[in-house]
């Protein structure tokens, strides 16, 4: 699995030495020129770039029209279909009209969101996407997982564990049932504990998940909190990376970042 963990735009540059490809949030261009032009520069050094429609910090998609400009503007490898949370036919609605009226004259592939709040309505949407969209991506925080996660004891888990396993849940649930369509590359947005991963990395191939994002190895070391080596954190930082992507990094948080980075990797079988 490829890994990208958003970071601060004073050490995008450094980023490079602990990421595989390059995240960009597309609401911040708009006040963060400097956060615009490292995404060229990545490209123009060869490497991968995916464009995000910054949906899980605005709680809806960026304004399609602007999300079109920007994208043209870029030219990024991947950019993310917009999408509306936990709504399949919204969803589905929403790339019809995007993809009719204003899709970005560039050859980035499309990465189209599952989105629902029941398993009938996530396999519809799968499908939709297996059958339109370049890349499929799988949230990590849909409130379907909390009807479908408890313990091997069968007492409820608690928030994070429940989005863990139901993530967990859903990936093998749609391959048992014939659904998973391994011919298309797929990406895991965003975590809740890092120790969710360990799950994916015998069945990554199998299944083609290619590529997964989290700050949370980022906004911890920003927080002075350093990985349980192999394992991760039990707690989940509460505040977003976009509220800090100003923030100056000094040489002890930029060390426990790396640090929970490296012991990210590990946890991906990537040590």
């Amino acid at each position: 699995m490829l890994v990208s963990h958003e970071s601060p735009i004073s050490i995008l540059e450094k980023s490079w030495t602990y990421n595989d490809y390059d995240y960009a949030l597309v609401h911040l261009f708009e006040t963060q020129p400097e956060y615009f032009n490292f995404f060229k520069y990545s490209l123009a050094a060869g490497r991968e770039v995916l464009l995000d429609n910054s949906i899980f910090e605005l709680g809806e998609s960026f304004d399609p029209k602007k999300y079109c400009k920007y994208a043209e503007e870029l030219d990024p490898t991947f950019y993310i279909v917009p999408d509306v949370l936990e709504n399949t036919r919204g969803t589905i609605s929403s790339w019809k009209k995007f993809m009719l009226n204003g899709a970005p004259k560039i050859n980035a592939l499309k990465i189209g969101v599952v989105q629902g709040d029941s398993y009938q309505d996530l396999v519809e949407c799968y499908k939709f996407m297996s059958d339109n969209a370049d890349y499929i991506a799988i949230s990590f925080d849909y409130k379907w997982y909390d009807r479908v996660s408890f313990s091997n004891r069968g007492g409820r888990l608690g928030q994070l564990d429940r989005w863990c396993a139901g993530r967990q849940h859903l990936i093998q649930r749609l391959a048992d049932d014939g659904i998973w369509d391994n011919k298309k590359p797929h990406h895991l947005l965003g975590a809740s504990l890092a120790r969710e991963f360990k799950y994916y990395v015998p069945i990554e191939n199998e299944l083609n998940i290619r590529s997964l994002d989290t700050s949370n190895p980022v906004v911890a070391g920003l927080e002075g909190h350093r990985y349980v080596a192999n394992t991760g954190l039990n707690h989940k930082p509460s505040v977003m990376l976009a509220d800090l992507i100003s923030t100056e990094v000094d040489e002890d948080k930029l060390s426990d970042i790396e640090y929970n980075a490296k012991q990210f990797k590990r946890i991906i079988g990537r040590g």
